[in-house]
C-alpha cells in the first residue's frame, strides 16, 4: 500500500482570517445583532485561527461587533498561544490574570444592553457569568440566528475540503485490495482508519455495515463475520488539515446479484441526478426531491434515507441540509455531501455519499474515488 500522504494545504493567513470575521460582522449586523460572542470551539477555529491548548474553565472569548476591530480575550498564561494563531494580527488580544473576574473583564468589550449571537459549545458557567455581569444584556445561539455563518466557504476553504476528500479517496482505494471474506467489521475498520491516518487525517471515522446490517442506518461496527454474498456500506472521513472529510461507498463480498446490482445502480442515478441540479439559487429542497424522485420512480420511495445531505466545514455536519424542509439557496462556495440510499429491512442496504462545492457554474466533485458496486473478495 501507498502510505504517502499528499501535500498539505498552505497556512491561512491573516487576510484570510480578517475576510471571515469581517463577513460575520455584516451576517450579524444584517440579523440585528449587537455582535457575536466566540468561544472555544469550532467557530472560533474558523474564524481567528485560535485553538487552545487545552479545554478549561478559564473564559476564551471572541468579540465581534460591527464599527468596532475584533476583540480577543484570553487567560494571559494563554495569551502567547493566542499571539502564535496566524490570524492573530488580524484581532485585538487582550487578557485577564488568575484571580481577577474574567466576567468583569469582558464587560468593557460588550454593550450594557445588547443582544448578541453567541456559540452554541459556550459553557453554561461563562454564558451565566456574562448575564449576571450585564443583566441587560440577552445571547441567542448561533446555529439559530445565524444557522449559514460557516455555509460559504473562501477558495482556500474548498481547498482543505478538496484535500481531505482526496485523502479519503486514496485510503478508499487502498481498502478494496484487503481481504473482507472471514474478517470481522471491526478489522476492516481499523484497516481504513489506518490508512486514513497514512493519508494525512488527523482525527478519523469509521463505520462498517455488513449484511443484513447494511440496510440499518444506525449500526455500529461489530463483531460480525463478512462472508460471501454480503453488501458492505462504508461510512468514513475525519479530519486534515482542520477539515472535514465524509464518503460513503457500497461494496460486495463476491459477485452480487441481479437485484443488488439494479438497487446500487439506481442509487447512483439519483445521487447523479441530485449533483446535476446544484447550481447557484437551487434549493436544498430541490435537489433532496431530485434524488428522492428517482428512488421513488424505481419502486423504493419508503426506503430512502431521510436526507440527501449535509454542510460540511471544520464540522463534519453543518448547515444548509438537503431535505424536504430546507429552502435555502445555494451559493458558490458552499460544500455539502450529496448521497443516495435504498434499505430494505432484513435484506440489504446500499448508499453512496461525496462531498461537493457549489461554484458559479453549477456542482464540482470534491470526491473522485469509483462509484461502482466494487466486488472484493
Amino acid at each position: 500500500m501507498n502510505d504517502t500522504p499528499a501535500p498539505f494545504p498552505a497556512p491561512f493567513t491573516e487576510q484570510d482570517y480578517a475576510a471571515r470575521m469581517a463577513r460575520a460582522v455584516r451576517e450579524a449586523s444584517g440579523s440585528g445583532l449587537a455582535g457575536l460572542l466566540i468561544t472555544p470551539g469550532p467557530d472560533l477555529v474558523r474564524l481567528c485561527g485560535h485553538r487552545p491548548t487545552a479545554t478549561t474553565e478559564r473564559l476564551t472569548l471572541l468579540v465581534l461587533a460591527p464599527g468596532s476591530e475584533p476583540r480577543l480575550l484570553v487567560p494571559s498564561l494563554e495569551r502567547p498561544d493566542a499571539e502564535a494563531t496566524p490570524g492573530a494580527d488580524a484581532v485585538r488580544i487582550s487578557d485577564w490574570r488568575d484571580g481577577q473576574d474574567p466576567y468583569a473583564a469582558a464587560t468593557g468589550l460588550l454593550l450594557p444592553n445588547g443582544r448578541y449571537g453567541v456559540s452554541d459549545t459556550t459553557w453554561a458557567v461563562h454564558l451565566l457569568g456574562l448575564q449576571e455581569a450585564l443583566p441587560l444584556t440577552t445571547y441567542r445561539p448561533l446555529s439559530v440566528v445565524l444557522p449559514l455563518l460557516h455555509a460559504v466557504k473562501d477558495d482556500h476553504e474548498v481547498a482543505r475540503l478538496a484535500a481531505a476528500a482526496a485523502a479519503a479517496d486514496a485510503a478508499y482505494e487502498e481498502i478494496l485490495s484487503v481481504r473482507f471474506t472471514g474478517r470481522r467489521e471491526t478489522d476492516v475498520a481499523a484497516d481504513l482508519a489506518r490508512v486514513l491516518r497514512a493519508h494525512g487525517h488527523s482525527e478519523v471515522f469509521t463505520a462498517v455495515a455488513s449484511g443484513r446490517d447494511s440496510a440499518d442506518p444506525h449500526h455500529r461496527t461489530g463483531e460480525r463475520t463478512l462472508k460471501k454474498g454480503d453488501m458492505v456500506v462504508l461510512a468514513f472521513g475525519g479530519r486534515r488539515s482542520g477539515y472535514s472529510a465524509h464518503t460513503t461507498r457500497t461494496l460486495h463480498v463476491g459477485e452480487p446479484t441481479e437485484e443488488e446490482q439494479a438497487v446500487h445502480d439506481t442509487v447512483r442515478t439519483a445521487q447523479r441526478t441530485a449533483f446535476e441540479a446544484v447550481a447557484p439559487g437551487a434549493t436544498c429542497q430541490e435537489i433532496d426531491r431530485r434524488a428522492r424522485r428517482v428512488i421513488e420512480d424505481a419502486g423504493y420511495g419508503e426506503y430512502a434515507p431521510e436526507r440527501t445531505g449535509h454542510g460540511i466545514g471544520v464540522r463534519p455536519h453543518e448547515p444548509p441540509y438537503l431535505t424536504e424542509a430546507d429552502t435555502t439557496g445555494l451559493e458558490p462556495g458552499m460544500c455539502f455531501s450529496i448521497g443516495s440510499g435504498v434499505r430494505l429491512p432484513g435484506r440489504f442496504g446500499v448508499r453512496v455519499a461525496d462531498v461537493v462545492t457549489c461554484t458559479e457554474d453549477g456542482g464540482r466533485w470534491l470526491n473522485a474515488a469509483d462509484r461502482a458496486l466494487a466486488v472484493v473478495e
